[in-house]
Parts: structure tokens; C-alpha cells; sequence
């Protein structure tokens, strides 16, 4: 088994403030607007480098979508950036009729996603915000897993043609990727090659998900582990090779049971490859105030509850 070395937390909202000043600087048609959450959205690089193309918007996260849209049928590529819950649920409609709906070049910068937000509760934890982003037709939706995959994201997401929805987090994480690791929209990562388990995860999860596997390997359990960082578009092959090669799947992500990846990766193999699948997710439930790790733990999200998932998925073969 292939081991990963954190080579020092870091959260990936600063992966995001690090890739964004990149692509600024490599693309002159690249703006960036906040709805109050410049140092938030460690947009302070950017907004530094070039004041022209940084735009603060104001406690008014709808009116910010409608700038963005207006800006991207002029040739700009803005990114928009505001917490989690404030830059899907609040303006939902605006996305889709504006952004979705029109197919434009905005790509939403989402951070302080999920329950690692911590101590600020439910309110501002949102559980529920691929599932609305998945729902929308066309757009591709982000959730890179450290530091610098959300580079890598960022990059990625300025340089593709239409609306992209890019999640990360506020709290510091391992950093095990490769920094030099080009991000392919719609590409699943083998991290792990393994024949009996698929830990499929996503976002703050992958790193569970390899510590799961080397728990599972002191057991005489060989996990593969597949890095989902594009939901959407989703790697359908490497879904149903790794299913195919195993015969048992946990799919974890930090997000609710409905509309997220576990529902995804259910409908793939539902249609291609029928197999016993697990799920280590937030389940139906709201988020609480607490510290990141106390929460993943008490929600069931870190890497026991996922060997433990394993050991499931494998008896059901």
C-alpha cells in the first residue's frame, strides 16, 4: 500500500486564494467578486495584485450573481465567492436562472463547506449544497480533497468554458497530494490500489478514507482508494472498473445522505455494475456547533466509521 505524508495542514480556502491569484496572473479576463468575505475567501493576494479586477459587493450575495452573469457575456471570467451557504441556498434561483440556465462562464467559489465549518453551527454548516449544484444542468461541481488539489481546481475551473461550482473549507488539513498534479475535470485519482474494499470519498474525506485503508491493511484488508473530486461530471469507468476488481464499495463524503455522492456512485452501479455499497455520510440531519474533528467523528465521517463501512460492504459480498 502506497503511504501519504501530510506535509503540513493547510486549509483549502487558502488552496482556493493561492490558485486564484494564478490564474489571475496568467489570464487578464479573470475577476473576482466577494460578497463581504475577501479574507474569508482569502481573496486578499488577488484583490491586491489587482485592484481593477476585484470587485467587494456588499452583504448582497443575489445581486453579486447578476453582476458575475453580466460580466461573463462580455468575455470575463469571474469568480464569485461567499460561504457555502450563503453562495447556493441564498441565491439559488439567480444561479439558476442566471447562471445555469444562460450557460455562462461563472464559476462559484464556495468555502466553509459542510461540518468542518465548526463552531458557527447549523446555520452556516451547509450538508446540502451538491445536492442543489449536482441538480443543475450543466454544471460541474468541485470538491478537491487539500491544499493543493484546490490549486490545481481553481486552475482548472478558469480555464474551462462554463459554470463551475468549486468547494473547499475553512479548517487546516492535511496537505498529501501532489502539488504538480494537473487537475482534469471529470477524472477520478487511484490513491490506493486494493482488491477487496472501494473506499470511494470526496473533499475532507479522502484523507479518512487512506488512514481507513491502512487500518484495514493491519487487518489483512486490501482497500482501494478512489479520489472523487469532480461529482459532476462523475468518472463513470473508474467507478465500475474499481467495483468490478472489488466487489464491495464505501462511498464518504461530508454532506448529507440525499443528492450528494453516495447517490451518485449508487446510480452508476445500479446501472452497470450491481454491488453491496455502504454510505459514511451526515445522514438526514442538520449540523451542530463544535470543534471540525469532534464533529466529523460524532457525524461518522472519519476513518473508523469508514473501516468500520468496509467490513460491511465486504460481509454483504
Amino acid at each position: 500500500m502506497k503511504k501519504y505524508i501530510d506535509s503540513g495542514k493547510k486549509d483549502t480556502r487558502s488552496g482556493f486564494g493561492a490558485g486564484l491569484l494564478k490564474a489571475g496572473e496568467a489570464n487578464p479576463r479573470v475577476v473576482a467578486l466577494t460578497a463581504d468575505l475577501k479574507g474569508s475567501l482569502k481573496m486578499d493576494s488577488f484583490a491586491a495584485a489587482f485592484p481593477e479586477r476585484f470587485f467587494q459587493c456588499g452583504i448582497a450575495e443575489a445581486n453579486m450573481v447578476g453582476v458575475a452573469a453580466g460580466m461573463a457575456i462580455t468575455g470575463k471570467i469571474p469568480f464569485i465567492g461567499s460561504f457555502a451557504e450563503f453562495v447556493t441556498g441564498r441565491v439559488y434561483d439567480q444561479i439558476r436562472q442566471e447562471v445555469s440556465y444562460g450557460n455562462t462562464n461563472v464559476k462559484i467559489a464556495s468555502s466553509h463547506a459542510g461540518i468542518t465549518l465548526g463552531e458557527d453551527g447549523a446555520t452556516h454548516q451547509t450538508m446540502e449544497d451538491l445536492a442543489l449544484m449536482r441538480a443543475l444542468p450543466g454544471m460541474v461541481v468541485l470538491n478537491p480533497c487539500d491544499y493543493n488539489q484546490t490549486v490545481q481546481a481553481t486552475l482548472a475551473a478558469a480555464a474551462y468554458e462554463g459554470p463551475v461550482y468549486l468547494r473547499f473549507g475553512r479548517p487546516s488539513v492535511p496537505n498529501f497530494t501532489d502539488p504538480e498534479e494537473p487537475f482534469v475535470i471529470g477524472k477520478a485519482l487511484v490513491l490506493n490500489e486494493g482488491k477487496d474494499v472501494t473506499l470511494i470519498a470526496t473533499g475532507h474525506t479522502v484523507w479518512e478514507a487512506l488512514q481507513a485503508a491502512e487500518a484495514l491493511e493491519a487487518d489483512g484488508i486490501s482497500a482501494e482508494v478512489i479520489d472523487i473530486a469532480t461529482i459532476k461530471p462523475l468518472d463513470v469507468d473508474a467507478i465500475v472498473a474499481s467495483a468490478a476488481k472489488t466487489g464491495a464499495v464505501v462511498v464518504a463524503e461530508e454532506h448529507n445522505m440525499a443528492g450528494g455522492l453516495g447517490e451518485a456512485v449508487a446510480g452508476v452501479l445500479a446501472a452497470k455494475r450491481p454491488t453491496p455499497v455502504e454510505y459514511v455520510n451526515g445522514e438526514d440531519r442538520f449540523g451542530q456547533s463544535g470543534t471540525p474533528s469532534a464533529l466529523m467523528a460524532a457525524y461518522g465521517l472519519d476513518a473508523p466509521h469508514i473501516a468500520a463501512a468496509a467490513r460491511k460492504a465486504i460481509g454483504r459480498k
